[in-house]
């Protein structure tokens, strides 16, 4: 007698079979072909290694009023502000010469030694002075434009590392 496990084993043969086999016993419609796409896939394009010329002006205009429509105009230099006169309070002591007003609406921005800045003194107790400028009446730190300005490191440790930096 024959074990009923093996009549089920053998019927999920069957089945398997059946489903691995049936689409491949199965008749196709005739007249159909797997169809391929309408353009031929093209390799993609090689840019050309000779550079192109500037889109802009590329020849020298033909005279002087064409030049004028090129829209190049050359604005002047900035007008040099008056310095300030010396106060007759005592001298500062702090040289402020080397340091120029930062903010951008200042008529004494970017000029040195034109006597419009006075120094105060260390805000917080910290390293850095703090400057006045009285064209603007603005303030701004001693170390405002360098490599110091918003580090939170000690000074001493920048100046270290770039020092090791330095020699590699």
């Amino acid at each position: 007698m024959i074990p009923p496990l093996v009549y089920s084993l053998l019927v999920i043969l069957v089945l398997l079979w059946l489903c691995i086999m049936l689409p491949h016993l199965w008749p196709r419609a005739p007249g159909r072909m797997p169809q391929r796409p309408a353009d031929p896939i093209t390799p993609k394009r090689t840019h050309a290694s000779e550079p192109k010329p500037f889109a802009g002006l590329t020849h020298k205009p033909h005279c002087a009023l064409c030049e004028q429509e090129t829209g190049e105009a050359t604005s002047p230099p900035p007008v040099r502000p008056a310095p300030m006169p010396p106060t007759t309070h005592r001298p500062r002591t702090v040289d402020t010469s080397k340091h120029f007003c930062p903010h951008p609406d200042c008529d004494y921005r970017g000029w040195l030694g034109l006597n419009n800045l006075r120094a105060h003194g260390h805000p917080r107790g910290g390293p850095w002075r703090q400057f006045h400028c009285l064209g603007c009446h603005g303030y701004f730190p001693e170390h405002h434009g360098t490599i110091f300005h918003g580090k939170q490191a000690a000074v001493e440790l920048l100046v270290r590392v770039l020092a090791c930096l330095a020699e590699g």
